[in-house]
């Protein structure tokens, strides 16, 4: 299932190599696009992992996920 989320902190090319390394190291995760202008990471997650573990590793990352 593909899923969009918005990324707050993200200021350089660099941040989105961390907020890629890290949707990258979860399990099951694949084709991980994240936009510096948008703001935004667009990736596939298997269902048995919840966004509550994305927006974690995220977070973990240094960035905040923006809740719609």
């Amino acid at each position: 299932m593909e899923t969009t989320i918005k990324i707050s902190g993200m200021g350089c090319e660099h941040c989105v190599k961390r907020v890629t390394k890290a949707l990258e190291e979860l399990p099951g995760v694949k084709n991980v696009r994240v936009s510096l202008e948008r703001a935004e990471a667009t990736f596939e997650k298997p269902e048995a992992l919840s966004l509550e573990d994305v927006i974690k590793a995220i977070e973990a990352a240094g960035y905040q996920v923006e809740k719609t």
